[in-house]
């Protein structure tokens, strides 16, 4: 599989560190939006209470993630908090052969390697109001150790580095005005 087919425009690259509430965003744009898909990545992180294979992610375990790798079946892949995700290629052809943009959720590492890939897909990074507001959010979710929540947050401070390297941040101190700024740009980049 090539990968200028995973380069077609309509490729929507979303971002954002850890708890910023990209899912959330993800959710309400998803209900107010047609001919968009949600790119279903890999990863060898263990599934949390509500999530479904196939739905949320494909889990694997590190050997046939690394087997995929082996294979050139990924568009990005990257270490996250000692995780491996992964957007495998077929399934971002396949959404766009059927006239659907895509939209990939992924971290940053994964977004930058796309990002040189395929220089004209649309790249939107999402920021919190404030690292304060971040920590916050990401307490109240109350799905990590405190070992990891620190990780997320020194990866955060990382990550924020980055936003100049998109076309677009957009920051979500408001959901309602973040999804509107979402859409308006995904429509934008259709026409």
């Amino acid at each position: 599989m090539s990968e200028t087919k995973s380069c077609k425009n309509n490729l929507i690259i979303f971002t954002g560190p850890s708890g910023v509430g990209k899912g959330t965003i993800v959710k309400q744009l998803f209900s107010e939006m047609e001919k968009i898909k949600f790119s279903i990545s890999c990863t060898t992180r263990e599934m949390r209470p509500g999530e479904k294979e196939g739905v949320n992610y494909f889990f694997k375990s590190k050997q046939e993630f690394e087997e995929m790798i082996a294979a050139g079946e990924f568009l990005e892949y990257a270490e996250f908090v000692g995780n491996l995700y992964g957007t495998p290629k077929s399934f971002v052809d396949d959404t766009l052969a059927s006239g659907n943009d895509v939209f990939l959720e992924i971290e940053v590492q994964g977004a930058i390697q796309v990002m040189k890939k395929c220089p004209e897909a649309l790249t939107i990074f999402l920021i919190p109001p404030s690292l304060e507001e971040l920590e916050r959010r990401l307490r109240n979710r109350g799905t990590e150790t405190e070992e990891v929540l620190q990780k997320r947050l020194e990866k955060a401070k990382e990550e924020m580095k980055y936003t100049g390297q998109f076309k677009y941040t957009v920051v979500n101190d408001d959901v309602d005005i973040a999804v509107r700024k979402l859409k308006a740009l995904i429509l934008g980049a259709r026409a």
